[in-house]
């Protein structure tokens, strides 16, 4: 789950990180009053939208007065961002943050993230902030350095040592430096983050070091450790489907083909999309039923691929174990019944209960493909698109 800019930089400040004074505003109007708690003769307006790139898409603007402070917010708020990471159709600015503008003498990079080759908790550094890491990392990754953190020794003035000698940090402002990992690991591990990136570190015309930007992540699948994180949860910026399949404990992604995915385990849906793929299809979305699914979710999962207007075929891929082929079998005759499906169906049923599910599905009615195996299924999906 992620949180905006306003949210990240509260939880920041609460943790003793040191970021510059801002309000948030959810109209010009209040924009325009609340600006007035701020110090600065000059401010920055950046729409809150969880998507990167808002400054190219025209969503960080500098003003220097209240008049212009309150245009600027009437310009964004209620309308469309387009930035490189929201596709063509953008997301509606909802809020936007005012912030005292900072000087800056020099702009850094600073993370934490998962390091999925180690498992550890890993900070990432560079004197190159405030540009796309990513493509630094391509053109020039020896301006970046990575140190991760051993779970069994814990954070240890090294590693603040390290990362303010690659951030080329001396004196009081290396000290700064590693108050503030320990802070950001401190934040990182009892909030359960997945993420925390402050793009840009500056360091100020007076020495001092401030989180200008930040961006956090949290681990899904903790939330239920931390109400106050998942209350700062806003379901405007996640994908309708998406939302629609948290209510029903379902693991969903779309995606942007047109096959659509129903199978029980993530490793098989994994082995799902892939085989989809290498026959040629594209698929529409990963969906993980569970293990335990009873047919209300299986009913509830058809229907979730069936409302993106993309899908041209549906691949049910079902191994019982603990999910029994026949409970499965009800929920899609029932969600195909439903919902009048006009697309091909292709199933594919194997393990407990099998020849029952079977069964259920022959004497349905429905004009169901069956499949003998994965690599049958994947073929006829990807046929029946042709």
């Amino acid at each position: 789950m992620n949180i905006h800019e306003y949210q990240a930089k509260d939880l920041l400040k609460a943790y003793g990180a040191p970021v510059a004074k801002g309000v948030v505003a959810k109209s010009a109007d209040e924009a325009a009053e609340l600006a007035k708690e701020l110090n600065g003769e000059i401010y920055v307006v950046k729409a809150q939208i969880h998507a990167g790139g808002r400054g190219k898409g025209g969503g960080i603007k500098i003003v220097k007065t209240i008049e212009e402070l309150h245009a600027e917010s009437d310009r964004l708020l209620g309308k469309p961002l387009i930035t490189p990471q929201t596709g063509p159709k953008g997301r509606v600015v909802r809020s936007v943050y005012l912030v005292e503008d900072t000087t800056i003498a020099r702009e850094l990079y600073l993370s934490l993230l998962v390091d999925r080759s180690t498992g550890r908790i890993a900070f990432v550094a560079s004197t190159e902030g405030g540009v796309n890491i990513e493509e630094v990392a391509a053109k020039t990754p020896e301006l970046i350095t990575t140190i991760d953190v051993d779970p069994a020794s814990g954070l240890s003035g090294f590693h603040g040592r390290v990362i303010a000698d690659a951030l080329k940090l001396k004196g009081d402002l290396a000290k700064q430096c590693g108050k503030l990992i320990k802070t950001l690991y401190t934040l990182f591990v009892e909030k359960d983050a997945s993420l925390i990136e402050i793009n840009p570190l500056v360091v100020t015309k007076k020495d001092t070091l401030v989180c200008l930007d930040a961006k956090i992540g949290f681990e899904d699948n903790a939330l239920f450790r931390h109400p106050d994180i998942e209350a700062l949860r806003d379901i405007h910026e996640e994908d309708p489907a998406e939302v629609e399949a948290s209510k029903h404990d379902l693991s969903y992604v779309k995606l942007d083909g047109n096959i659509g995915c129903m199978v029980n385990g993530a490793g098989l849906a994994m082995a799902t999309m892939d085989i989809i793929k290498f026959y040629g299809g594209d698929p529409a979305n990963f969906l993980d039923v569970g293990g335990g699914a009873t047919k209300e979710k299986v009913t509830s999962a058809f229907k979730l691929i069936l409302s993106d207007p993309n899908v041209g075929a549906v691949l049910v891929n079902i191994f019982g174990g603990i999910m029994r082929c026949d409970t499965i079998a009800e929920g899609v005759i029932a969600a195909a019944k439903e919902t009048n499906i006009a697309v091909p169906l292709i199933v594919r049923l194997e393990g407990t209960n099998v020849e029952r599910g079977k069964e259920l599905l022959s004497e349905s009615g429905l004009a169901i493909i069956p499949a003998d195996d994965l690599d049958d299924a994947a073929k006829k999906a990807v046929a029946s698109i042709a």
